[in-house]
């Protein structure tokens, strides 16, 4: 096998579309999106033959703890049973790409069953577990949208089919928008709602690139729930080959009660269905067990309501290149139980 930089826009999306990833995270939107945002960014083939077997989209981070090589949700296999075979190339493909970008360490997000088999696969090639969640989802909640509407709402918990129903009931609008200037009504709630629940919101360029470069290729949408002529809740949703993804979403408090949110992933359970893809992605939950307590307990709760299945991936993994990895690995330590992770 050979491991060749690969630049080329059709060539990536036609073989993403035939893999049909439960992600965006290896679009090649998603690295023109991190290009922007001013990281370095490596698009890596893996070939046997002239065939190409895998993709691996390769983001240069640097952090005051440390500068390392990421692959979120990555790399796309076409042949699981070459899962090892591509995996060791590309680590030492990746190893000298960071010995020339000076980096002290290489993680993978993989997109890969949480298995045993999977497991021994990354210990073979020496890599440790990463010593917290990443951003990126490891159990996400997905519901098959193939369905008729009444099937999909017969699927959901009583509660939630019930909250749907009386938002509409209630008078709560849905608006769809694609203009760039609406980012601004999307910004508002968004900065209360990271307020309220005490996380750090991304960047308003970092939403407003993302939006655009995605949709370019019209696979980005805002989604509204109006009260009264007023956005009280909204969300931004990323669309895949197959998939629909809830990657943003904000509410105002006061208006919760009207079940905005409820109305929100309905509509955008129904844009899916409406653009002929199958499944709908919430994105990231929690363990059933998780406790109360957990930050993600109540939103958790709120995706699996919908009905669908989780799917979960194998943990976050890193790969030591030098002593500066464990200045890494101390402080995301920390910051797993500082946040109550």
């Amino acid at each position: 096998m050979q491991v060749k930089e690969l630049s080329e826009k059709e060539i990536w999306n036609s073989f993403i579309a035939a893999q049909k990833p439960h992600t965006f995270l290896h679009s090649f939107a998603w690295g023109e999106f991190n290009s922007q945002m001013g990281k370095k960014i490596f698009r890596l083939g893996v070939f046997q033959n002239d065939e190409l077997m895998a993709l691996a989209l390769i983001l240069k981070i640097d952090a005051r703890r440390g500068t390392f090589l990421f692959c979120p949700h990555g790399p796309i296999i076409k042949d699981l049973n070459h899962t090892e075979t591509i995996l060791s190339h590309l680590t030492e493909k990746l190893k000298e790409l960071a010995k020339e970008e000076k980096c002290d360490f290489i993680r993978f997000s993989p997109l890969l069953e949480r298995n045993e088999h999977n497991q021994n696969i990354f210990e073979k090639l020496k890599y440790r577990e990463l010593p917290m969640h990443m951003l990126h989802p490891e159990l996400s909640w997905i519901l098959d949208v193939s369905k008729d509407e009444k099937e999909l709402l017969k699927g959901m918990r009583k509660s939630t089919r019930y909250c749907i129903k009386k938002a509409q009931k209630d008078g709560i609008e849905i608006e769809k928008s694609t203009d760039i200037k609406d980012l601004n009504k999307f910004w508002e709630i968004y900065k209360t709602t990271a307020k309220r629940h005490g996380f750090v919101p991304f960047s308003k360029e970092y939403l407003e690139k993302e939006f655009t470069i995605f949709n370019k290729d019209n696979q980005s949408l805002m989604i509204f729930a109006n009260c009264k002529g007023k956005a009280v809740a909204g969300a931004i949703v990323i669309f895949g080959p197959n998939s629909g993804f809830y990657h943003h979403g904000a509410s105002i408090r006061e208006y919760d009660k009207l079940n905005t949110s409820h109305a929100l992933q309905w509509a955008a359970i129904k844009e899916c269905k409406k653009r002929k893809l199958n499944f709908y992605n919430f994105w990231g939950v929690k363990e059933k067990d998780v406790s109360r307590k957990h930050p993600w307990y109540g939103i958790s709760l709120f995706k699996r309501g919908f009905g669908g299945l989780e799917q979960a991936y194998v943990h976050g993994k890193d790969l030591p290149l030098n002593w500066k990895y464990w200045l890494s690995w101390t402080i995301e330590t920390l910051r797993k139980f500082k946040r109550g992770l």
